[in-house]
């Protein structure tokens, strides 16, 4: 035997005797894990089955706990932020000025006249009429102006414009108390109820009158009586929605009294501050509509008193929204106004003109399409805006 063939032979020796202890190991191995009743000690493929869960499982187990927060509770939504009242008529002044508006152009030719003879007297006095203003409270402005610049005339544009706005402010009359009744006596509800004929804007204007409220920081529920027209009550659902005001809805083509009566209740019971009801607002010479006016305010009052009826007229429609405001005023106590669409197009003068056929104050003025362009209305802002130039 070479030398090479003894080195293999020994090579070979050395590992059958490794294998054989390999084997007494096993063996003696499971026979002491057979006798504590466990099991064979494990080989190296079913380690990998008891291997630590790794750290990154926990991770893919996060979207179920996310479903079941999100199936147990409910999203709060993104509401509106109204702007604050006061603040408007400042921001909309420019929609009323001499710029935009026949009737504040009417007024300022005044002051830019050379001089005020009969014939700019006349000029001035047609251009009023027109703009709606009424016979009556023409004669009485001009008088006014005629006699306080009888002396210096327009000489002076400062003490000129002071007059004008002096005689204007009058006109409109500031005494008349504005303030929207919005809340009842004794912590219950206040209602009001917005009447006007369709296309005034009216469920517009009360979407806006909610964001009014809300900025003013009323609670308030919103019935949507104004039954036979199938886009109204969602269209004031959508209002309501965007500041957190539920709306008090029924079928369409449903009883109006009923809605209202619901919409009370849902007041009452959830304690607001006020309920404002929308109404039917098909053509005033229709007797039945007029008759539903009436038994929904009856109805109402089985519960609450009605503490502000607000008459919306399109401040564009000049002498027919005065024949709308007549009709409406014989079916229900109106006690405040709500003129939209005074800006653009709009004669101004139906402010004063308004409030003697009626009787009751100017309240509210919308000046815009936007969400809050509905502003309270003030006398001295609103103659300013007027007698600026843009």
């Amino acid at each position: 035997m070479t030398g090479v063939d003894t080195i293999f032979w020994l090579i070979m020796a050395g590992v059958f005797a490794a294998i054989v202890v390999a084997a007494v190991v096993i063996v003696r191995s499971n026979r002491q894990a057979a006798l504590r009743g466990g099991e064979p000690a494990p080989e190296l493929a079913p380690v990998a089955e008891h291997t630590p869960v790794s750290p990154l499982e926990p991770a893919e187990a996060e979207p179920a706990a996310v479903q079941v927060a999100v199936e147990d509770g409910v999203e709060a939504p993104v509401l509106d932020v109204p702007e604050a009242p006061g603040s408007r008529m400042a921001r909309l002044r420019r929609r009323l000025s001499a710029s935009s508006n026949p009737f504040a152009r009417g007024l300022l030719s005044l002051l830019s006249a050379d001089r005020l003879d009969a014939e700019a007297w006349e000029d001035l006095e047609a251009t009023l009429i027109t703009a709606d203003l009424g016979v009556g409270p023409t004669t009485e402005l001009i008088g006014g102006l005629r006699k306080e610049l009888s002396i210096d005339g327009v000489a002076d544009p400062a003490k000129a414009r002071q007059v004008l706005r002096d005689q204007l402010v009058g006109l409109v009359d500031p005494s008349l108390d504005r303030e929207l009744r919005v809340t009842g006596e004794d912590g219950r509800p206040g209602v009001v109820l917005v009447v006007g004929v369709n296309g005034t804007g009216k469920t517009t204007t009360i979407g806006k009158l909610a964001r009014v409220l809300v900025a003013e920081g009323h609670r308030l529920v919103l019935g949507a009586a104004d039954t036979f027209r199938a886009a109204a009550a969602d269209q004031l659902e959508t209002w309501g929605s965007r500041v957190g005001v539920p709306t008090v809805r029924g079928p369409e083509g449903g009883d109006p009294a009923s809605v209202a009566f619901d919409a009370v209740a849902r007041g009452i019971a959830d304690g607001v501050d006020v309920v404002v009801i929308d109404t039917a607002g098909r053509l005033h010479t229709k007797t039945g509509l007029m008759d539903e006016l009436g038994k929904i305010k009856r109805v109402v009052e089985r519960q609450l008193p009605v503490t502000e009826v607000l008459l919306v007229i399109d401040a564009t429609t000049g002498q027919n929204g005065l024949t709308q405001a007549r009709v409406f005023a014989e079916v229900v106590d109106v006690t405040g106004i709500v003129l939209s669409k005074l800006d653009g197009s709009a004669k101004g003068g139906i402010v004063v003109a308004v409030q003697r056929e009626l009787g009751v104050p100017v309240k509210l003025i919308g000046l815009g399409e936007g969400v809050d362009d509905l502003a309270p209305f003030v006398p001295g802002e609103f103659v300013d805006a007027l007698l600026s130039e843009g």
